[in-house]
């Protein structure tokens, strides 16, 4: 996604969730500065196979890795949005690269990153504690941001974790993404949020329309980027994607 296409998008989002532009801002300052002083990662040093997969925390997603088990998951690039990678540890498999703000299981997160895992942190408003807090522990790392991209923090497009990874995907060139766990429903589970104290629960106002955007962008990608997207979770249908089961999906095409 180009940048003037991305800040269009960015200036919508700010206006309806009241967010502070300034906020986003100095949360990437903060995170530009620790990474000063780490051997970071760029986009060139990142490769990845032409099929990925990207993983949501969304309902459908263990019954997706149930599914995915079944073909050989070695021929893919596995990008984990956050919480995602608790339910991916819990099956043996660890991401190749975690899209993160840092409100994921943390522990499960940094231990993702001991395996290898590469980490995308992003800074936003709201996450500058846990970017203090967390970042130099962290070994994998590249900086993103959805405001003004910066040294070392990147901004490839996208809102939510789930809609980045498939941005920081297509970014690296990815020719096919299969969305697993991409539910952009009713309903948030403990992947997503650890707090929460059950399985899963209703998603309130905020999360419901930041899943809104979520798929708008994702569609949005399917209708303008060189990259073809399949659905293989159980949630709701998107625009211009088409929902096949894992048995249907070509890797040649």
């Amino acid at each position: 996604m180009d940048m003037d296409t991305w800040f269009s998008w960015y200036k919508t989002i700010l206006k309806e969730f009241g967010f502070s532009k300034k906020d986003d801002e100095e949360s990437a300052f903060m995170l530009s500065k620790l990474l000063e002083d780490k051997t970071i990662l760029t986009p060139e040093k990142i490769s990845i196979k032409k099929n990925v997969v990207v993983f949501g925390a969304g309902p459908s997603i263990k019954k997706n890795i149930e599914e995915l088990k079944k073909i050989d998951i070695s021929k893919f690039t596995i990008i984990a949005a956050d919480g995602a990678t608790t339910a991916l540890l819990e099956e043996n498999i660890v991401p190749d690269i975690i899209i993160t703000d840092l409100d994921g299981k943390i522990d499960d997160i940094l231990q993702a990153d001991k395996l290898g895992s590469v980490l995308v942190v992003h800074a936003h408003g709201d996450n500058q504690d846990k970017i203090e807090k967390y970042v130099p522990l962290i070994k994998n790392i590249m900086g993103s941001t959805q405001s003004t991209p910066l040294k070392n923090v990147y901004n490839f497009g996208g809102f939510t974790d789930g809609d980045r990874c498939v941005f920081l995907a297509i970014e690296l060139k990815a020719r096919l993404i299969i969305l697993a766990g991409m539910d952009f429903g009713d309903i948030v589970t403990n992947y997503s949020r650890p707090e929460l104290g059950k399985s899963v629960d209703n998603a309130d106002e905020i999360k419901k329309l930041k899943l809104d955007y979520a798929k708008r962008l994702i569609e949005w990608a399917a209708a303008h980027e060189n990259v073809k997207i399949v659905n293989i979770s159980h949630g709701e249908i998107l625009k211009g994607i088409r929902q096949v089961k894992v048995g249907e999906i070509n890797l040649n095409s």
